[in-house]
């Protein structure tokens, strides 16, 4: 008999062996393929498990082994590169398979639900239907004219009969006297065709080339192309010669945020069948974007990380998007990069990937510049524009007003007047990162965390936004009783404060995730925006990813010193990466931007290069500095984590691991740790973590197998929680 080997939803790192549903048949068994779900039995509980190979031997003896409960599918749900694609990230990533599978698929399936059967109901009349002259079924006006309008046609979308009057309860009556049918019907597919394109430039022109020349195998490619240079009109022209193809695109965007324009403009590039995929949709509407991607009829899916495992049968091309985004690295349960994973799916399916930004990330940078990718370089903005000037402010013996110099006000006034929108950058939410005591000293302190609250003043609440805790605002000193506290530091709220009080003829807009929380709120905002009518947008990160705003003439960075001092070594290729991107969102249309970033500290080194380097020239000089200290891209990581209520627990959980580990490191491996993270405790849980850094890729695997492999030996409290991070963004 032959044995089913499946991954379940543990948090084992295995697979799992089970003998066939007992009531399956051999012409059944003998047509069942890997990507079928099945139920099983699993301790006490009943699990969905995904169908990874068939076997004919297990490590297990056959009469240990548990019959599968039931077949779910008939047919596999997705495609074997897939599965492959699956298979693959487990073990690059060491995570559980059964955890990796359910990537793969929407929450209904994961539940064990059946597939729903694609189309739309219709109904129709049966032969005994038919039979019936016009104007029968007299007695029931509504039954009468169901019958009027189902006799004139084929088949009728129940919408259609519902719109008309009919219901449901008059359909089902009908139904049960065999005088009508309820069918699922696909509506035609008619083939995408594309709207009229923009003209491309040269550059863009000579981009084009070779990507539609890579169509039909693999290929890596490096599209850097400065803000509002035209990297969206090359992407929406590639897809156009996919499309032709009879192929479909896979477009991956960082941020929900930026899904509503970027539909937009394909929907108004191309007829065609588009589909959505990010957290933001609910299940259902998930359930149906996903079985149209799998079974082919979608012809483009656009989605942010978790979409780059959506079944694709027809694939042809892969986007990725600012593809420099931290948000294309999951930080908890499966830690995976989307970025990785598509360049990985498109090899599996031998399709060609674009990776996209005016940004890139050293490594992607590092591998174009190796050959491995092949780079194409857009230099120049498209059309008028121009790039905008970029200018430090001294804050130095200045006075400051919420932050803001004279300088800024006077230029934030200026352009107002002159009918152009300002966009002001402050990374920080909230009134104060701070609320302290004058008199004593005392600091509002998260109890469950190593980390300060932050000041809402609107909503009268300290929060800590690391672990979500929430408090009222004190009006004394928890401490002395004073009533004098202060609060230090600015944030967006304080900022707009400032701005409403000091430019009341202008609308303010806030943009942050305590402003933008309805799913409509930032597509609204890019409509209203869009107007150009001069306004002042204050926000965080949030506003300086891929926005096309044409109407700002100057931004401000508030406070620039933010960026500069980070203790993690990818800091000041983040804060290269940010101001760049925040000052390309000026001077997009005619009139040329301007960029002033507020600093105390003029003449650092990474401001001036800010100022006089253009972001390829900095991160050339960037991995000159990485090569020298062996970091990446020229040396690989990984971060094994643990966190626990009890510090000396975790900080004995990875000591021992890495003892026992010691001997099988290779000796180009370095290991450092166990060492508190950068916030030791948080959410009540003591943070802790051993990093390895190796010279090689296999070297980093080889160390990772034996960690994992001697982490899953560990006794350890129930308390106590640990992971794996290959790749890590963060080791801090």
């Amino acid at each position: 008999m032959p044995i089913l080997r499946l991954a379940l939803p543990t948090p084992l790192r295995c697979l799992f062996d089970y003998l066939p549903p007992a009531d399956i048949g051999s012409d059944e068994l003998t047509h069942l393929l890997p990507g079928c779900r099945l139920s099983v039995p699993f301790g006490k509980r009943e699990l969905t498990g995904y169908l990874v190979e068939i076997v004919e031997q297990s490590e297990v003896g056959t009469d240990q082994l548990k019959h599968a409960i039931s077949l779910l599918d008939a047919t596999p749900l997705v495609e074997s590169s897939l599965l492959d694609l699956c298979a693959w990230a487990a073990r690059y990533y060491h995570h559980p398979p059964g955890e990796v599978f359910l990537a793969a698929f929407p929450q209904k399936l994961r539940q064990g639900e059946p597939a729903p059967a694609l189309g739309e109901p219709h109904w129709a009349l049966t032969s005994e239907g038919m039979g019936l002259p016009e104007g029968a079924l007299k007695r029931s006006a509504r039954q009468a004219s169901a019958l009027a309008l189902l006799q004139s046609s084929n088949a009728l979308a129940e919408q259609e009969l519902l719109d008309a009057g009919i219901s449901k309860a008059v359909l089902r009556s009908m139904r049960d006297k065999a005088l009508v049918a309820r069918e699922l019907l696909l509506p035609p597919t008619e083939p995408p065709t594309t709207n009229t394109p923009l003209t491309v430039n040269a550059a863009q022109q000579t981009v084009l080339e070779p990507l539609t020349a890579a169509l039909g195998s693999f290929s890596a490619h490096l599209l850097e192309g400065v803000t509002g240079s035209g990297k969206t009109e090359v992407y929406l022209q590639w897809i156009a010669a996919a499309l032709a193809r009879g192929q479909q695109a896979l477009v991956l965007i960082p941020e929900i945020g930026l899904t509503p324009q970027t539909v937009a403009r394909f929907e108004t590039r191309f007829n065609a069948n588009i589909v959505v995929l990010h957290s933001g949709v609910t299940p259902t509407q998930r359930l149906a974007a996903w079985q149209s991607a799998a079974s082919g009829r979608a012809d483009i899916v656009i989605g942010t990380r978790s979409a780059v495992f959506t079944p694709m049968p027809r694939l042809g091309l892969t986007i990725v998007d600012e593809e420099h985004d931290g948000s294309y690295k999951q930080q908890d349960g499966f830690r995976y990069s989307a970025r990785d994973v598509a360049i990985k799916r498109a090899q599996l399916t031998s399709t060609p990937i674009l990776l996209g930004s005016a940004t890139p990330a050293l490594e992607s940078l590092h591998n174009a510049l190796l050959g491995r990718y092949q780079h194409h370089r857009l230099p120049a903005r498209a059309g008028a524009s121009t790039l905008p000037e970029l200018q430090a402010i001294d804050l130095r013996k200045q006075p400051l007003e919420a932050g803001f110099s004279p300088a800024l006000v006077s230029a934030v006034e200026g352009t107002l007047t002159a009918g152009k929108q300002v966009l002001l950058f402050l990374n920080r939410r909230g009134f104060a990162p701070s609320l302290q005591c004058h008199d004593c000293g005392w600091v509002a302190q998260c109890k469950s965390c190593d980390a300060r609250f932050t000041v809402h003043r609107r909503q009268r609440q300290l929060r800590c936004h690391h672990c979500g805790a929430k408090t009222g605002l004190p009006e004394r000193c928890g401490d002395c009783h004073s009533g004098h506290l202060l609060t230090y530091g600015l944030g967006t709220e304080q900022a707009e404060d400032f701005l409403t009080g000091r430019f009341q003829a202008w609308p303010i807009e806030r943009v942050d995730s305590d402003t933008m929380q309805s799913r409509t709120a930032m597509s609204e905002l890019v409509d209203r925006v869009n107007t150009g009518q001069p306004c002042i947008l204050l926000g965080t990160q949030m506003l300086t990813k891929g926005h096309h705003f044409t109407g700002v003439g100057l931004v401000g960075v508030i406070d620039a010193d933010a960026l500069m001092f980070s203790p993690d070594f990818r800091g000041e290729e983040r804060m290269a990466q940010l101001l760049t991107q925040v000052a390309g969102r000026a001077g997009r249309g005619t009139t040329p931007g301007r960029v002033l970033l507020q600093t105390h500290h003029p003449d650092h080194p990474a401001l001036q290069a800010m100022l006089i380097d253009s972001y390829h020239d900095r991160a050339k000089a960037l991995l000159s500095q990485r090569e020298a200290t062996g970091m990446p891209p020229f040396g690989h990581l990984l971060v094994l984590r643990c966190d626990s209520v009890n510090a000396q627990a975790g900080e004995a959980f990875l000591a021992n691991v890495r003892r026992l580990t010691a001997p099988a490191v290779p000796k180009n491996v370095s290991m450092l740790g166990p060492f508190p993270s950068a916030m030791p405790r948080r959410a009540g849980r003591y943070r802790l973590q051993l990093l390895a850094r190796a010279g090689s890729r296999a070297a980093i695997q080889q160390v990772a197998q034996e960690l994992v492999w001697h982490a899953q030996q560990q006794k350890s409290s129930g308390n106590l929680k640990w992971s794996i991070d290959i790749d890590p963004l963060e080791i801090l």
